[in-house]
């Protein structure tokens, strides 16, 4: 034991002070998302704090997987670290025999910003509001884009039949703006996704928005009432952008980033930023973070289990 304290009395603080070498940020996605996006600021902004330059490496495929395998197996000093979000715990439910676990095999670092789901349709629908669109969807066929099978908007349109009791087709795509795309030309009923993704085309009259997955309306989109205020309470459902390192980093490193992470959500201009995005500041911790994607997984896996989703 006396050994084991001797180490980590060594170790802590080259770990925990300024280092010269540069930080690896994997992200699991490709770049130009929102998720991409929210990376790179985060690396621009935390460089300063930390006195470390912060080098942004996409690794994509297997539904992000790859990525968060880089993660999960790399040495736990601090110098690789990733970017998070829901998709480690809807992975951990989806694929359970990966491997490696994406939820425990990681060490949460922070939850940097919380991520509105809208439920959006062309301003030419019948459907002004909930209501209407569950009418429309009890009617007749009614087709659901969302970004992609294992995505938040997979869930969530799930989450939104069983609770309304209603069916349609889900659509899924390659990314949120081909989703949009496709609804603006007609091809589809409707899009669930990001609120950055859609918010500009209600803005400009394009689309509809119809319902936000907030508890309450969000400043990005004020005149679209929540599935709550609507009656459709259980839909309150936010992906979130943050930061994770691999499983059993030292204490002292995931503080010493937290620390420069939440110092770069403040910066003026990443908080322009992600309200161009569409998404809010957060500042949950190691545990509240880890608290959430352990619930987040299990409430995918009840989903999983009964057969109401699947990897396709």
């Amino acid at each position: 034991m006396r050994r084991r304290t001797a180490l980590a009395t060594l170790v802590a603080p080259s770990l925990a002070g300024a280092q010269p070498s540069v930080i690896r940020l994997v992200v699991p996605v490709a770049p130009g998302g929102s998720q991409d996006s929210v990376a790179r600021l985060l690396a621009r902004f935390m460089a300063g704090p930390l006195g470390q330059g912060i080098i942004v490496e996409n690794r994509t495929g297997a539904a992000g997987n790859i990525g968060y395998e880089i993660i999960a197996r790399a040495r736990p000093d601090g110098l690789t670290i990733g970017a998070g979000s829901e998709n480690l715990s809807i992975n951990k439910a989806l694929f359970p025999l990966l491997g490696f676990d994406p939820v425990e095999d990681v060490s949460p670092i922070a939850q940097v910003s919380r991520v509105p789901q809208c439920l959006a349709v062309r301003a030419s629908s019948p459907a002004a509001d909930l209501a209407g669109f569950l009418t429309l969807a009890r009617r007749g066929p009614v087709a659901v884009g969302t970004g992609g099978n294992g995505s938040l908007a997979h869930m969530l349109q799930q989450v939104v039949r069983e609770l309304a009791g209603v069916s349609w087709t889900h659509v899924p795509y390659r990314g949120g703006a081909p989703a949009v795309n496709d609804l603006i030309a007609g091809q589809i009923h409707a899009v669930m996704g990001n609120v950055g993704a859609v918010a500009e085309h209600i803005h400009s009259g394009l689309l509809r928005g119809i319902a936000v997955s907030s508890p309450g309306r969000i400043a990005s989109l004020p005149e679209v009432p929540s599935f709550t205020e609507q009656g459709l309470p259980g839909a309150e459902l936010l992906g979130w952008h943050g930061l994770v390192a691999p499983r059993a980093s030292p204490p002292a490193v995931i503080h010493r980033l937290q620390e420069a992470a939440l110092a770069a959500i403040r910066a003026p201009l990443v908080i322009e930023r992600f309200a161009s995005l569409g998404i809010e500041p957060d500042e949950t911790g190691p545990a509240g973070l880890l608290a959430r994607m352990r619930a987040d997984a299990e409430r995918w896996g009840a989903m999983v289990r009964r057969g109401a989703l699947r990897a396709e």
